[in-house]
This record gives structure tokens, C-alpha cells and sequence, in this order.
């Protein structure tokens, strides 16, 4: 089974973006093998907030993955490369998971890893905290409406 995974950046005061949804502060560490990193990969989840800049940048599209978006405003004619999904997202994603592949990148977008993560659909979290402080933005977990408890499995240090 094809699990999601959410892998953010995230600032010590715990945002995943600035107040504008900047991420200039996000550093590539030259010790992390993004090719290795993104080969784990063959679909990419995404909200409405975190794909429209994606798509006004040129990078609807990540070559060797599928882009699925969650979104009841969108519209699939206008974004014919991608998967736009409006309605029935947890059972829409449930058959994504069950279905053969690579695991799904859940990217960006701390409304909808709170929305998941409550209702259970978020197999890891890979958090890479920048030593960095935002003092506002996006938080990684916006305002969840209950506890979501989670467990250690590793950490490393850079």
C-alpha cells in the first residue's frame, strides 16, 4: 500500500511559509540528495493555496509525477495536466493509496495536512526545521479541531 507522506520545511516558530507564503528562507542544503528524495516519489498533493503559485510559476507539472489538487474551486479544463479533485477527496485518496505505485507527496499546504491528518490519511511526517524565525505565516497545522498525537520514529541532525 502506497503510503502519504508529508515533507515540509518548516521554521523554528513553525511555519511552512512567511506571512506572503514566501519560502526565500527555505535553504537546500547541499547534503540532501533531492534525486534520491524525489524518486520515492510518483504523485504529488496539493491545495488550491499551495498549487496556484506552483501553476503561476510554471511548475503545475513535476516530471515523473502526477500533480493531484484538492479543490472545490478549480476547474479541470483549466488545468488540463493535472487532476483536480472537487468532491469525495478522502475516498478519492484512499484509491490512491490502495492502488499500485510509488508513495504520495503531500507538499505544502498546512490546511489541508490538518484536514488529512484528522481524518487519518497521513502515514509520515518528515519535518526539516530551518533555524530561522518567522514570527507569523503559514503554520504547519493550522488550528487543528483535536489532537493529533503523533509518534518519534528518528531524527537527524545537520
Amino acid at each position: 500500500m502506497r503510503r502519504v507522506r508529508y515533507s515540509v520545511a518548516m521554521s523554528l516558530d513553525g511555519y511552512i511559509a512567511g506571512p506572503k507564503g514566501e519560502s526565500d528562507w527555505i535553504i537546500m542544503d547541499p547534503d540532501v540528495d533531492f534525486s534520491s528524495l524525489f524518486d520515492q516519489f510518483d504523485t504529488i498533493l496539493v491545495g488550491r493555496g499551495t498549487f496556484e503559485p506552483m501553476a503561476a510559476a510554471g511548475r503545475a507539472v513535476i516530471p515523473g509525477m502526477k500533480t493531484v489538487v484538492f479543490s472545490r474551486t478549480l476547474r479541470p479544463q483549466d488545468h488540463p495536466d493535472v487532476l483536480i479533485v472537487a468532491e469525495d477527496q478522502l475516498n478519492t485518496l484512499a484509491a490512491m493509496k490502495a492502488n499500485p505505485g510509488k508513495d504520495i507527496w503531500l507538499f505544502g499546504g498546512g490546511a489541508l495536512f490538518r484536514s488529512l491528518a484528522e481524518a487519518g490519511m497521513v502515514d509520515s511526517i518528515e519535518v526539516s526545521v530551518v533555524p530561522i524565525l518567522l514570527g507569523a505565516g503559514v503554520a504547519l497545522a493550522p488550528n487543528p479541531s483535536t489532537r493529533i498525537n503523533l509518534a518519534l520514529a528518528n531524527h537527524k541532525v545537520h
